[in-house]
């Protein structure tokens, strides 16, 4: 008689957090990029073409490391934190704080900072949401709030980097809630264990390429 199959772990779907504009601002930059860079490659006389195949070889990797590649994914586990040249991943139980200054950071638990390049920070849009809740106060001075009002709106009223800082900062706490359950020693050990966890990954895929253009364009330069 076989013995049954032990039941999988259970998998949660990431929560994804990347800047539109920043996505936007990308493409556009690529698609000028691109136009300037193929007309000099098709059109160019000399070493035009040669210098314009080393630009787009440097320009393109960087467009895309700042513009497309930052991204945060996010469960119920743990964070990875794409940035232009590195990812980081990480449980939560090694994250210490989350702020939203001048730009998003992550805080571990021995101190090091992680940028979040995936979220950033709009003074704007956060002097826009604080009028929004000061006019709201001067409308509703005792926070009076009708049968008919729809809470969700106090949403609108956050910047966009506040809002997401504030949903990983629920994930932290939900996680370190479960971690602080853990009643044996063995599993305790295994918690700690886990949570010094952080994998550091270099982007290479987007390094190489740009160094080697750019090598590759001061060659041309200095031998012209």
């Amino acid at each position: 008689m076989t013995s049954p199959t032990p039941p999988a772990e259970p998998t949660y779907a990431d929560r994804t957090f990347r800047s539109p504009a920043g996505i936007a601002g990308g493409v556009l930059l690529l698609l000028l990029i691109c136009w300037i860079g193929g007309d000099a490659v098709l059109r160019g006389d000399d070493r035009v073409p040669w210098l314009a195949l080393a630009g787009l070889l440097t320009a393109v990797p960087l467009v895309v490391a700042f513009t497309l590649r930052p991204v945060v994914l996010a469960n119920e586990q743990r964070i990875k934190i794409r940035n232009p040249f590195r990812t980081i991943t990480m449980p939560w139980t090694a994250v210490a704080d989350l702020r939203a200054g001048y730009s998003s950071e992550l805080f571990t638990e021995d101190g090091t900072k992680y940028q979040l390049w995936a979220v950033p920070v709009s003074l704007r849009q956060r002097k826009k949401a604080a009028r929004q809740q000061s006019r709201r106060s001067l409308d509703d001075p005792y926070d009076r709030t009708s049968v008919h009002a729809d809470v969700r709106d106090t949403k609108s009223r956050v910047a966009t980097a506040d809002r997401t800082m504030a949903d990983l900062r629920e994930l932290v706490e939900r996680a370190k809630a479960g971690a602080g359950s853990v009643k044996s020693s063995k599993a305790a050990t295994t918690s700690e264990s886990s949570a010094s966890s952080v994998s550091v990954r270099w982007a290479y895929e987007v390094i190489a390429p740009a160094v080697v253009g750019a090598v590759l364009l001061v060659v041309l330069l200095a031998t012209g």
